[in-house]
C-alpha cells in the first residue's frame, strides 16, 4: 500500500500553502480545513481500497514450451460489481524475455478483459510462475495497492522441439533435407529385402533373381532397403567445455536440440535411439523404437544442465560399454580441444571394439568470424593470430583421432543438426553397421 502520485502532489500543494497561511493569519483557518477534508478523503479512499475485492485472474498457456521459441500467454482477469482500473504484470521466471507487459486496463463491471502477452524462455528445465500482480487504484486514484492474484503454476522447458512439428508431415527424406543434410541416393542397395521387380540398367548380377526371371520369362531384380532397427546412442557431453555461450543458446543447448532432430529421423527411419550423458549431470535412456522414443527422449534431457567440472572420458566410455551391449552407432558431441585428446582417443579406442563411434566437436562461431575480419591494429593481428593457432591445435587434436580411423565432424552450433542426419544417413547408406 502506497500513496498514489495525485495524492502526493497535494499534500505538496497543501504545504506550500501552510507556508503561505503562515504568512497570512486569516488563511490558517481555511488551511486547516483544507487539511482536514484532505485527510477524511484518503482515509476513506484508502478503506474503499482495502474492502474492495481481488479480480479473478486465471493464466492460460502451454505447459510444456521449446527453450528459444516465443509462445503466447493470456490472462483473463474477472471484473467485480464496480469499474476498477488496474495495473497488470506477470510473475513469470526471471530472465525470460517478455513483450507486452506490463498493461494497464480498466476492468468494466461483470465483464472478463483479456490480457494476451508473449514469453520467450531462455533456460531449459522446470521454472515457476509465482502468481499475476496486480496495482489497484483507489476510486478516488489517491492509494495504490499491490495484490497477487491467480495460482502458482509450473511449466516445463524442454530442447527446441518446434522443428518436429515441421518434419511430423514430411517423408524422412524430404525432413533431412529440410535440416540440411545433403543426400546421396543409391538405388536397390542396402542389407534388408525390400520387394522384386523388374530389370532396370545399372542393377548388378547379384541382384537378379534367376528363379524369379524363369518364371516371369523377363529379368526380375531384388531391391534391397537400408537395415532397419539398429542402434544409435547420442553421447552428450555435459561438462564445462559446453557451458560456452555461442549466440542466444550454449553449445550445449545446441547439442541438444541436435540430438532430438537426428534421433526423430532415425525413429522415422525404424532404428532404435538411446541417450548418454556424461560429466555434469549423468543421464541414461537405453535406446527404444517408435515414435513414442521422442517424448521419452524429451523427459528424460529436458532439465538436463552442463556443470563446470571436467569430463571424465575414459570412465564415460567403461560406463557405457557395461551398458550398451549391443553394437551400434554412437555420436559424441563436446568441445573437444588439444589437452584433452589423450582421454578422448583412449575412450574411443575402447568403444570401437564393439561400436562405430562419431565425434562431433563444437567449434565458436566467434572463432570464425575474428579471422574473417579486417585486422587494422596492434589488437587486431594479436587476437587473429592466437586465434589462428588455437584451431591450428583444435585440427591436430582432430587429426589425431582421424588417424585412428575416427570420424570427426568440427562443426558450429548451427550447423550440428545437418552434419549429425547427414552423418547418420551415411552410415546406413554404407552399410557400415
Amino acid at each position: 500500500m502506497r500513496p498514489a502520485p495525485v495524492l502526493v502532489g497535494l499534500l505538496v500543494v497543501w504545504g506550500l500553502a501552510g507556508v503561505a497561511a503562515s504568512l497570512w493569519p486569516p488563511a490558517v483557518l481555511p488551511w486547516q480545513a483544507l487539511g482536514a477534508t484532505l485527510l477524511a478523503l484518503s482515509i476513506g479512499d484508502l478503506a474503499l481500497l482495502v474492502r474492495r475485492p481481488t479480480p479473478d485472474v486465471v493464466r492460460a498457456m502451454p505447459e510444456a514450451w521449446p527453450i528459444g521459441v516465443a509462445r503466447d500467454v493470456v490472462l483473463q482477469l474477472e471484473g467485480g460489481a464496480r469499474a476498477q482500473h488496474l495495473d497488470v504484470h506477470d510473475l513469470h521466471p526471471a530472465g525470460w524475455e517478455v513483450a507486452g507487459l506490463p498493461r494497464r486496463l480498466r476492468l468494466a463491471p461483470g465483464t472478463v478483459a483479456r490480457v494476451e502477452y508473449r514469453l520467450r524462455p531462455t533456460e531449459r528445465g522446470q521454472a515457476a510462475f509465482a502468481g499475476v500482480q496486480l496495482r489497484l487504484r483507489s476510486p478516488l486514484a489517491l492509494w495504490r495497492q499491490r495484490r497477487i492474484a491467480g495460482t502458482a503454476q509450473h511449466v516445463r522447458v524442454f530442447p527446441n522441439f518446434a522443428p518436429l512439428t515441421r518434419f511430423a508431415l514430411l517423408s524422412a527424406d524430404k525432413a533431412s533435407r529440410l535440416v540440411g543434410a545433403h543426400i546421396k541416393r543409391r538405388r536397390g542397395e542396402g542389407t534388408d529385402f525390400h520387394q522384386m521387380r523388374e530389370y532396370r540398367v545399372g542393377d548388378s548380377l547379384r541382384q537378379i533373381d534367376w528363379k524369379a526371371s524363369s518364371r516371369a520369362r523377363k529379368l526380375i531384380s531384388r531391391e534391397y532397403q537400408d537395415e532397419k532397427n539398429q542402434q544409435l546412442v547420442v553421447v552428450l557431453d555435459t561438462g564445462r567445455r559446453m557451458l560456452a555461450q555461442d549466440g542466444a543458446l550454449s553449445h550445449f543447448d545446441h547439442a541438444l536440440d541436435a540430438a532430438l532432430v537426428v534421433s526423430y529421423l532415425a525413429l522415422r527411419q525404424g532404428d532404435a535411439v538411446g541417450l548418454f550423458a556424461t560429466g555434469g549431470d549423468a543421464r541414461w535412456m537405453a535406446p527404444q523404437r517408435g515414435m513414442g522414443a521422442v517424448d521419452t527422449l524429451l523427459r528424460v534431457s529436458y532439465d538436463l544442465q552442463p556443470q563446470a567440472v571436467a569430463t571424465d572420458y575414459l570412465s564415460a566410455a567403461t560406463e557405457l560399454s557395461l551398458r550398451q551391449r549391443r553394437r551400434g552407432l554412437l555420436m559424441l558431441v563436446t568441445n573437444l580441444r588439444d589437452e584433452d585428446i589423450e582421454d578422448v582417443l583412449a575412450a574411443v579406442r575402447m568403444l570401437q571394439k564393439r561400436h562405430l563411434v562419431i565425434v562431433a566437436s563444437l567449434r565458436e562461431r566467434a572463432l570464425d568470424e575474428v579471422l574473417d575480419a579486417e585486422v587494422r591494429d596492434h589488437d587486431d593481428a594479436v587476437r587473429a593470430g592466437a586465434t589462428a593457432r588455437y584451431l591450428a591445435q583444435r585440427k591436430a587434436a582432430h587429426d589425431a583421432l582421424r588417424n585412428h580411423r575416427v570420424t570427426v565432424l568440427d562443426v558450429t552450433g548451427e550447423e550440428l543438426p545437418s552434419a549429425l542426419v547427414e552423418r547418420y544417413l551415411a552410415v546406413k547408406r554404407d552399410g557400415l553397421l
